[in-house]
């Protein structure tokens, strides 16, 4: 393809070290990632630190744009923009003048910008006190974008790791193309939102099983997650359990008899956890302190030698889902960096009690966010935190452009001395790729497509139809895993 070999020509020449650009300078991916005119879908809002001191001054750059159905970039856009604040903080412009604030028909203020040349870029300045506040941006019927950012005390100590804590990992990390499935027996049971589904995956006309069809297609790897009571009523999967224990260890057979490998994926709550949510587990809703870190240790250790019995041990771990504002509120929240630090570290503990020797994964959600991802690891690897290997996710509605993710991989190699898996993606599959295997010296140790098996995928149809953009999946492995093998 045209778009691959451009991709990889601009990619060969920076990863080439001592040769050409610095590997911080990113490659320019507009070909693919912008065009200059279209149907908008979507505002674009992309917040460069959502963590800040409530001091009154810490700030962090904004980028507005809007995307089509593809998430590319109008270029020609000049969209007006309404950024609405619910929470202690201002927009204001770059270099801090405060922005007019108008009411809007229900009398709610906003701040107004326009875009220009497609892009508008403001700043966030942090209030006093400390708050978690969502700002968002709106265009008429697009869907807005939004992020919440979380102010932490004006006095929390700040760390950087020592050059004796930066050292590198040593525990032998497979490359992997992988796949989120965790809806799959959902799906093939046509529980809850996938009640209107066919169940099933079709290839050339006939059913196939949809772990065999992904590894077919050059898939290596299947992610999947955990919640600790699930079918708790206020749960994941009220009175059924989906994505528990008992359905995970189901899957994990699925996966080892397909001869694939499996990360695990630990969301230590019984509900999703993200950067918005990141609530305890109903058991442990009384729990802190110490109490709280043995029973994270020993729920880390208790699955892992559960699935090691049955004999589907998985091949790697992570500790927590997309963890930059913490996890285990409000114990492990960002505003607490020696609490969270200290559960971060008891479930690596865990992961020892089973298998010392098993890789463990910390994924945070800032695919091109820079600032914060170094201000998350720097404080987490200064407080004794150990890591083996960074997860991280890339929305570029959320998380910046193609060039943002290209810099702030090849600065967090660089600074941090360890491998490198965005663990979660869905957009620019063949560019996502490109810039992880583009890491020097093989530090880009692969992806996770998040939920491949869902028709907004592109992958396939709504009857469950492969199409033909699975195709690329072949080519990718062909240049990034099979080329790679002993």
């Amino acid at each position: 393809m045209k778009t691959s070999s451009i991709t990889l020509t601009a990619l060969a020449g920076l990863a080439c070290v001592g040769c050409g650009p610095e590997p911080s300078r990113a490659p320019d991916f507009s070909f693919v990632s912008r065009v200059d005119s279209g149907l908008a879908r979507a505002v674009m809002l992309t917040t460069y630190s959502t963590t800040l001191r409530a001091n009154g001054s810490d700030w962090t750059k904004l980028r507005i744009a809007v995307t089509d159905s593809l998430a590319r970039e109008i270029t020609s856009a000049g969209d007006s923009i309404h950024i609405y604040v619910s929470g202690d903080g201002t927009i204001t412009s770059l270099d801090g003048e405060r922005l007019p604030v108008l009411p809007d028909t229900a009398g709610v203020e906003y701040t107004p910008t326009r875009l220009v040349d497609g892009v508008s870029t403001l700043a966030f300045r942090a209030g006093t006190t400390p708050d978690r506040v969502r700002v968002e941006a709106r265009s008429g019927t697009l869907f807005p974008g939004s992020h919440e950012i979380h102010t932490i005390p004006a006095d929390a100590k700040l760390l950087t790791p020592t050059a004796g804590q930066l050292f590198p990992t040593t525990k032998p990390i497979d490359r992997m193309m992988g796949a989120d499935i965790s809806f799959l027996p959902q799906i093939e049971n046509r529980a809850g939102r996938f009640s209107r589904g066919v169940g099933k995956f079709f290839e050339n006309g006939e059913e196939v099983d949809a772990i065999e069809l992904l590894k077919n297609h050059g898939f290596n790897y299947i992610r999947l997650r955990i919640f600790v009571n699930p079918e708790n009523p206020e749960g994941y999967s009220p009175g059924v359990g989906y994505c528990g224990l008992d359905s995970t260890l189901s899957m994990a057979r699925r996966i080892k008899a397909a001869g694939m490998g499996f990360l695990l994926d630990f969301h230590y709550s019984d509900y999703w956890a993200d950067p918005q949510q990141q609530n305890k587990p109903l058991a442990w809703a009384g729990l802190a302190d110490e109490a709280l870190k043995d029973s994270l240790r020993s729920y880390t250790t208790t699955v892992l030698r559960t699935m090691e019995r049955q004999g589907t041990p998985p091949d790697m771990v992570q500790i927590g889902n997309e963890v930059n504002h913490g996890f285990l509120w409000p114990d492990g929240h960002i505003s607490d960096l020696d609490g969270l630090a200290g559960l971060l570290q008891a479930g690596v503990e865990g992961v020892e009690g089973a298998d010392p020797d098993m890789p463990v994964m910390m994924h945070i959600a800032l695919g091109g966010q820079n600032d914060e991802a170094r201000f998350w690891l720097d404080n987490m690897i200064a407080r004794g935190v150990e890591l083996d290997i960074i997860g991280i996710s890339y929305y570029p509605r959320w998380h910046g452009t193609l060039e943002d993710l290209y810099a702030n991989l090849h600065d967090l190699v660089d600074r941090y001395n360890k491998p490198i898996n965005v663990v979660e993606y869905s957009d620019f599959k063949r560019e996502v790729h490109d810039i992880v295997f583009s890491l020097p010296d093989d530090m880009g140790k692969g992806t996770a497509i998040w939920e491949p098996l869902g028709w907004r995928s592109g992958l396939f149809d709504r009857e469950g139809n492969v199409t033909d953009r699975i195709r690329a999946y072949d080519e990718l492995n062909a240049e990034y895993i099979h080329a790679n093998e002993p």
